[in-house]
């Protein structure tokens, strides 16, 4: 079994208002049904499994970029509308955060008893996963949530998380079920987060031994330490930064929506009538669905699809997320009767951002863009937690 990476992720306290929850469900939808019309059920469960495609998915949803509050807000926002048209996509989401992650095995043997897939196995795969974490890998992290995601293949992932008061931060770990070999002989292909001192794992390989003898290696400094493959940090500055971002992907994003019009793109001719803030939305969202593993680095960049509920890099812009929303929604609706003309446009907006970077020069402007969607989000029902989003006061004037 690989356990596909990790993430560490400052705590962030609060709640996710209604009206971006609502949102969320539909997006995060939307993006696994286009995934599976294009890929297949598994690329979900690989798409799941990958800490910076998470990252980047919880982003370009309107989360806050970087909290431990993606995890349980993507998850949750995926359960609530997957799970209800599961026989037709074929993907089953199992357990939650608290209380849910103890009904885990209840919802398995469900799943299964509905499908025919074996339920003591995979009861046992999502007890197993959870226990590595958190027992066999002694890191200060206790686990708090555990999702298990099945589909009609029997395939599967989990995404969970543990939290640590010691660091106020949260570790959430990722497995994918694609190399299943042995959950106690060297499982995982990454263990990664901040250095806080020597940690127990009784899954390595090294402590086979010890497994044998029933001795403990708390006090044994490994010789090897796992090697890191995926490994996601993310800093304690809420605030989206220059640094965190590849400014020169980012700009490309930028001209293809705002500087050149889509009627200029062969291409595009079927995104005609979408505003260039809209395209700028719609172009990151495309990429969320199609673009490769390497292009999810920066997670922080997918933040400027739809802002965030704390008003970083911006306040959520909700006109702009229904218009993304429902243009997705309208490209699925035709695919389905046989016209995938709209669905391939969206997905050609990844190809044409993708080679207009070839040529693309980033410069110094990242706070002026930042600011011009701040100073512009009223005009999109820009909101947050905090409240809706207001005109600049010079435009206040103007409007008395």
């Amino acid at each position: 079994m690989k356990r596909s990476g990790s993430a560490d992720l400052p705590l962030h306290h609060g709640y996710v208002p209604l009206w971006l929850a609502e949102r969320m469900g539909k997006l995060g939808n939307a993006v696994i049904e286009n995934i599976i019309m294009d890929y297949g059920q598994d690329e979900v469960l690989r798409r799941l499994s990958d800490p910076f495609w998470f990252q980047s998915l919880g982003a370009v949803m309107g989360m806050d970029w970087h909290s431990s509050g993606i995890t349980t807000s993507v998850m949750g926002a995926l359960k609530r509308t997957v799970n209800p048209r599961s026989r037709e996509l074929g993907i089953y989401i199992c357990g939650g955060k608290g209380k849910a992650s103890k009904r885990t095995p209840e919802e398995l043997m469900n799943v299964c008893n509905a499908t025919g897939l074996n339920g003591n196995y995979l009861i046992k795969c999502s007890k197993l996963s959870a226990k590595i974490d958190n027992t066999a890998i002694q890191d200060g992290f206790q686990l708090y949530m555990h999702n298990f995601i099945v589909n009609d293949n029997g395939k599967w992932a989990v995404v969970q998380q543990g939290m640590s008061d010691l660091s106020s931060t949260a570790r959430r770990y990722h497995w994918h079920s694609d190399q299943l070999t042995s959950f106690v002989d060297d499982p995982h292909t990454s263990i990664y987060g901040k250095n806080n001192g020597y940690i127990l794992n009784m899954a390595d390989k090294l402590a086979s031994n010890s497994r044998a003898g029933i001795m403990t290696i708390a006090a044994e400094q490994p010789d090897k330490m796992l090697k890191e493959i995926r490994k996601l940090v993310m800093p304690d500055h809420h605030d989206v930064r220059a640094k965190d971002i590849d400014l020169k992907r980012l700009g490309s994003v930028l001209w293809l929506a705002h500087e050149t019009q889509p009627k200029d793109f062969e291409e595009l001719i079927l995104l005609q009538g979408l505003g260039p803030r809209t395209l700028q939305s719609l172009a990151l969202v495309s990429e969320v669905i199609h673009g490769t593993p390497s292009r999810f680095k920066d997670p922080a960049r997918f933040s400027f699809a739809h802002g965030g509920k704390d008003g970083h890099p911006f306040p959520v812009p909700l006109k702009v997320y229904d218009e993304t929303i429902g243009t997705l929604q309208t490209a699925i609706h035709k695919a389905k009767l046989g016209n995938a003309e709209k669905m391939e446009a969206i997905k050609r907006l990844t190809n044409i951002a993708q080679a207009a970077e070839q040529g693309f020069t980033s410069n110094d402007n990242f706070d002026q863009v930042v600011e011009k969607e701040r100073s512009e989000s009223w005009m999109y029902g820009g909101r947050t937690v905090f409240g809706k989003a207001k005109p600049p006061v010079q435009h206040q004037l103007k409007l008395f």
